[in-house]
């Protein structure tokens, strides 16, 4: 029986192997993978329980010294502010722990982020008005920010070549797991909640998102960093270029690279948090008024539509995992660009389908998961092609500016929506579908950059 310690971590370990992906795998490729897609999946789990709580956390926080809660505009237009404070915290996060992946090492710095986000969410559980609510959610979103590129930089360069695209589709796809997991506990805690047995539901979703905390003790001891990671600290000359803005933007290949992947990305993002995750809010609309006429008020009313906020995550994400490991499935045939060209056209056509048409409950069961598989499969192509696009010494760093310097300019996105709804809109029936459905034109700038791109579909990672 070997030891983790005795196992080679190269990715080339592999790479002459044939017959199915997962066969390549030895004992220590499947632990990097579980503990990466468990820091990814619990990250997830905290944007949810943030999506999903973010509206009741507004209605408490924003009602005044008199005791007058705030009225619909009101809780739209702050949710879209601290959503967008929570992406810049997330894209900060990027950046800064992006560096430090690719200087002190990828394990080490996906412990960091763990600890962060984990921390900084129960915190928010703390908050007692807008300001402080929106500073935690900020320094929260530094470590969500900085565990994507981390993680995927660690599987990308530890797993065999022909198995990377398949387990990064794999981890990506895990994401839907944590997302769901959110999902659950939204739906038990708004049925508690509905019955009285728990008061302020959005508060113990964030204490619950406190826990993954406890995984960076397991990262701490037994993960090591890649050997393609310690092959390049130990040469000087690339040593001193690791982790480096400059470098990245002096070379006119890793700079394009990271120009247009930072827009690929932008697309996606302001897609599912501008648009897709206020889908939650549209169900709401949409039950609140079934629920009114049968007579449901006060915390029964908040308790149900809790409840229901919880099944559409559930369906959301059911149909994001099949999204995006289809994505990585589809694109061993089709090559990395045709599979996100058909994944953006079908993006912007579900979202606007559920958004101008979404107007019965027994739609929510065909519409949700269908614009789920659609967005979200979008995240899995990130997730396979951005670390394709970085030589070693940069990779953690470029992957980092194409998937959350992206959010410092989606960050206008949920902004832009809650304005659209209460000020633009406002004089419509039901704003909401109007701001959602002109908010689609994000979809076609990923279709305007994705000619200037290169395929990497069958290459090796840059050295």
């Amino acid at each position: 029986m070997h030891s983790f310690d005795d196992i080679p971590t190269s990715k080339n370990l592999s790479d002459s192997a044939s017959g199915p992906w997962h066969t390549q795998l030895t004992r220590y490729h499947w632990f990097v993978l579980a503990v990466a897609a468990l820091g990814w999946l619990f990250d997830t789990m905290d944007q949810q329980l943030f999506a999903l709580a973010r509206v009741p956390a507004m209605k408490d926080l924003l009602v005044d010294a008199s005791g007058v809660a705030p009225d619909d505009g009101m809780v739209a237009r702050y949710s879209g502010y601290v959503t967008s404070i929570f992406l810049i915290g997330w894209a900060s996060g990027g950046i800064i722990f992006g560096i430090l992946g690719d200087r002190i090492g990828r394990a080490r710095t996906m412990m960091l982020t763990i600890l962060v986000y984990s921390i900084c969410t129960g915190l928010s559980a703390l908050s007692v008005g807008f300001f402080d609510f929106a500073f935690y959610r900020f320094i929260t979103g530094l470590g969500v920010g900085g565990e994507f590129a981390v993680g995927v930089s660690l599987v990308a360069e530890v797993m065999p070549h022909s198995a990377r695209p398949f387990a990064l589709g794999l981890l990506q796809a895990l994401s839907a797991v944590g997302n769901i997991t959110a999902a659950f506990i939204s739906i038990s805690l708004g049925y508690l909640e509905e019955t009285g047995a728990v008061d302020d539901a959005w508060r113990v979703m964030f204490v619950i998102g406190a826990i993954p905390a406890l995984l960076a003790l397991v990262i701490r001891g037994r993960l090591k960093e890649p050997e393609q990671w310690r092959h390049v600290k130990e040469r000087s000359d690339v040593a001193k270029k690791a982790g480096s803005y400059a470098e990245l933007f002096r070379h006119p290949v890793w700079r394009r690279h990271a120009i247009l992947g930072m827009l690929l990305a932008f697309s996606g993002v302001v897609g599912l948090w501008g648009i897709g995750f206020f889908s939650y809010d549209l169900v709401r609309l949409v039950l609140r008024k079934t629920f009114e006429e049968q007579g449901l008020e006060g915390t029964a009313l908040a308790g149900k539509l809790t409840y229901w906020a919880g099944i559409t995550s559930v369906m959301l994400n059911a149909g994001a995992f099949f999204g995006i490991y289809g994505f990585a499935q589809v694109t061993q045939f089709t090559g990395r660009k045709p599979a996100f060209a058909v994944s953006l056209v079908a993006a912007l056509a579900s979202t606007v389908v559920v958004f101008w048409k979404l107007s019965e409950f027994h739609e929510i069961f065909w519409m949700i998961p269908l614009m789920g598989f659609c967005q979200l499969a979008l995240f899995g192509g990130y997730a396979i092609y951005f670390p394709e696009l970085f030589p070693t010494h940069l990779r953690s760093t470029g992957t980092s500016f194409c998937y959350n310097v992206g959010r410092i300019v989606a960050a206008v996105g949920p902004a832009a929506l809650g304005l659209l709804t209460s000020k633009v809109f406002d004089e419509y029936a039901e704003p909401m579908r109007l701001a959602g459905v002109t908010m689609c034109v994000v979809f076609l700038v990923g279709l305007v950059v994705l000619p200037f791109l290169p395929e990497t579909k069958g290459k090796p990672l840059p050295e």
